[in-house]
């Protein structure tokens, strides 16, 4: 008995010491094949465009394929859950955005949780928000907008794309701040939203201004202002929405990498090694600044901190203005 035992322990132990050397060899040799980037939203927006290009940069440097998959619905849920019961061996990624971060507040029956079911790998980049109505909309400054809502409580139809995307929930803070009730008009992914107020199916929406602002150079939307602290490079005649008269609103749409909790450390500092050294590219930041989108460069413990930030930031907005998924 006592040698059976003996001989157990022993195994155990050399599976002990053999795991960080299998773990080691693991992110040594990573990626060995195929890495799916599940994406939560529809193509077309910021998170398609910016997970594709991201891929498309680590493909190169790592000489295997990075592959972008959409899975769109119930506010990033589907796609974020899918994600969450992936193996956490650095091959299935989530691009994520405060999307998620505001579902901890918005969603409590969720399959998942942020910071329990994944870890930080990279963000990506920020860019303002632009407020657009479609252009029969009786409306060409922020207050003229605010007044027509305010005479139309209920008729106002306002898009996004989906329950608690940032378009939602910066357009909630700004019903609340504003005084206004208008009816929410959720789509399956941004590009849907966007073509029904272009063509007038929908009033009114936010959306970053990376996406939309050749649609506001164009004259297909009206911009009555952005969202940001100061006025934004690509559209620098619109206003502000406190230069535009109300006061303390900011919004902002930001994206980054999460992988399953459990990924092996050296993997993701691996990842987060190759995104920050692409992000750091002075060209890129040019190339990105036309659009309106500016890098984020974080390690992974930093981004980890910036996410439990962003969840108790909107915690305190879901509770102080009521908002909720509905």
């Amino acid at each position: 008995m006592l040698k059976r035992l003996a001989h157990g322990f022993a195994v155990l132990s050399a599976l002990a010491l053999a795991t960080p050397a299998l773990a080691q060899n693991a992110a040594s040799s990573y990626p060995s094949r195929a890495v799916k980037i599940i994406v939560p939203f529809g193509p077309g927006g910021p998170a398609d465009l910016y997970a594709r290009l991201v891929g498309q940069r680590l493909q190169e440097v790592f000489n295997q394929p990075f592959v972008v998959e959409n899975r769109p619905g119930a506010g990033s849920v589907i796609g974020t859950a899918e994600a969450a019961k992936a193996p956490a061996d650095g091959y299935t990624l989530l691009m994520m955005s405060n999307t998620q971060t505001a579902n901890e507040s918005l969603l409590r029956k969720k399959p998942y949780e942020l910071m329990r079911d994944f870890v930080g790998v990279s963000p990506v980049n920020y860019s303002d928000l632009v407020i657009v109505v479609n252009p029969q909309v009786e409306a060409r400054t922020l207050k003229d907008f605010i007044a027509y809502a305010k005479a139309n409580p209920g008729k106002i139809t306002y898009a996004s794309s989906g329950q608690g995307t940032p378009y939602h929930m910066a357009t909630e803070l700004f019903r609340a701040m504003s005084g206004t009730d208008m009816l929410h008009i959720a789509h399956k992914n941004s590009g849907d939203a966007r073509n029904n107020v272009i063509g007038g199916h929908v009033q009114m929406m936010m959306d970053a201004v990376t996406t939309m602002a050749p649609m506001v150079q164009a004259g297909k939307v009206v911009a009555l202002a952005t969202t940001g602290p100061t006025r934004s490079t690509v559209l620098p005649n619109v206003p502000t929405a406190e230069e535009a008269g109300l006061p303390g609103y900011q919004a902002s749409i930001w994206l980054g990498f999460m992988a399953p909790a459990g990924t092996p450390r050296e993997i993701v500092d691996k990842l987060n090694a190759e995104i920050v050294k692409y992000l750091s590219n002075p060209d890129l930041k040019v190339d990105w600044g036309k659009s309106g989108a500016v890098p984020m460069i974080m390690t992974p413990t930093q981004f980890d901190d910036y996410l439990k930030a962003d969840i108790a930031k909107w915690r305190g907005v879901v509770e102080k203005f009521n908002i909720t998924a509905d």
